[in-house]
């Protein structure tokens, strides 16, 4: 049974940080891409950022240079490091891994950022 679960969220004033984990079970975490996806109130979910099994790295363009994901393979365990939040960064996080073609995600956790 595959699980995600996402902590880390928070209320936060802008140019602040954040660290979002998503602890990951019952998939073999090191070959799993994995992504972070976000959704604002009365938006559509949009990705985020990508961490391939390699290690390879890309993100949303509005958040390059403020946001890294990164992975422990050891804690299968996936971050989203959150620098210099915007109030448009305001959103529920969502991590997701998709196994043989079946798309799993999380419960997501919520960041809002105060101006």
């Amino acid at each position: 049974q595959v699980q995600l679960v996402e902590s880390g969220g928070g209320y936060v004033q802008a140019g602040e940080s954040l660290r979002l984990s998503c602890a990951a079970s019952g998939i073999d975490f090191s070959i799993n891409h994995l992504y972070w996806y976000r959704q604002a109130p009365g938006k559509q979910r949009e990705w985020v950022a990508t961490i391939t099994s390699g290690g390879g790295t890309n993100a949303l363009s509005s958040v390059k240079g403020r946001f890294t994901i990164s992975r422990d393979n050891a804690k299968n365990t996936v971050y989203l490091q959150m620098n210099s939040l915007k109030p448009e960064d305001t959103a529920v996080y969502y991590c997701h891994v998709n196994v043989n073609f079946r798309e799993f995600w999380g419960q997501g956790t919520q960041v809002t950022v105060s101006s």
